[in-house]
């Protein structure tokens, strides 16, 4: 493949395009300050303003949150797989009815595959811009954010109503629900009783995995993270896996189905027929599915990348095994 085609498969963390009105809490003092970023797939922004920079389907989506420190998501809920890994910064994992039932402190480089049918929160407790990435399970994600009930009556205070239709309307700019166009019903107490509340240990034990950690397990092969033997125990709908410098396959390697690089650590180097192109921390490449490729670090030092592979398998719940 040309290098101009593939060029268009790789997204520079220098060139991510925000949005700052992507979800229902974006006026929400606290909140307002987020930047969502869709980086593969149409991700679940409520916004028609969201930017996504490649469209092609993958199985999964890609996506990313920008937050100053003491800025928090508020809690939500999802049907498919939402996973993160810190890039940038010191963050607060959060979950519950009402945010309370744990909470974890990812560093950077750290993993986290939250578990379905919880609300969920986060924060970044760092004292910088921080920068957490994400795998949304499906080409759908889930059909959207399922948000706790309080969110949505604290938006309304600040102007931003989301209708039925999942989209999302500013009376502040004198925006209304089209006619026929409802709100969007919060969850009845009965449908409260039904969403999870896990223990800490539970959550952390089962479903959260350190960057150093990771980096010890790569010894002469990836370490599968998330899959059905991964180090996470789930079929989301993809599988990722840790790279290191010393885990790199050295031959070239195709997927059956596409693939995506996201390196964490170091400057990586990926080359298949016809070209070849440099990956720095933040960058997020799709691979197409049948290209012979090969990664491996281009400078010296510490270098780590998880990669992403589309599985086929339906996105849904989190996976009991």
């Amino acid at each position: 493949m040309i290098p101009q085609e593939m060029e268009k498969r790789i997204v520079r963390y220098g060139e991510l395009q925000p949005c700052k009105t992507a979800f229902i809490d974006a006026h929400t003092p606290g909140s307002n300050q987020k930047e969502n970023f869709t980086i593969i797939g149409g991700g679940v922004s409520e916004s028609p303003d969201q930017h996504v920079h490649i469209s092609l389907s993958h199985g999964f989506n890609i996506g990313a949150a920008g937050q100053p420190p003491h800025c928090r998501n508020s809690l939500h809920n999802h049907r498919t797989a939402e996973v993160f890994y810190v890039l940038k910064g010191r963050w607060r994992f959060f979950w519950g009815r009402w945010g309370d039932a744990g909470e974890v402190v990812l560093e950077e480089g750290d993993i986290f595959n939250i578990p379905t049918n919880i609300f969920r929160g986060f924060e970044n407790i760092g004292t910088d811009y921080g920068m957490i990435m994400a795998i949304l399970g499906g080409d759908d994600a889930g059909g959207g954010v399922i948000w706790a009930p309080q969110v949505i009556e604290d938006a309304k205070d600040h102007g931003l109503v989301l209708g039925e239709n999942g989209k999302l309307y500013d009376t502040k700019k004198g925006e209304e629900l089209p006619e026929g166009v409802g709100p969007m019903p919060v969850l009845s107490e009965e449908e409260l009783a039904k969403v999870d509340e896990p223990s800490p240990a539970e959550v952390v034990g089962g479903y959260v995995r350190r960057y150093l950690d990771m980096v010890a397990l790569a010894g002469k092969a990836p370490v599968t993270v998330i899959g059905e033997e991964g180090l996470i125990r789930d079929k989301p709908g993809f599988e990722v896996d840790f790279i290191t410098r010393a885990s790199a396959p050295e031959a070239r390697h195709s997927h059956q189905r596409p693939a995506v690089l996201m390196p964490v650590t170091g400057h990586w180097r990926v080359e298949w027929d016809g070209g070849s192109a440099t990956l720095a921390p933040g960058d997020t490449m799709s691979m197409p599915e049948g290209l012979a490729h090969s990664a491996a670090p281009s400078m010296t030092g510490e270098a780590a990348m998880y990669r992403v592979i589309a599985t086929g398998e339906a996105a849904g719940a989190t996976w009991k095994s």
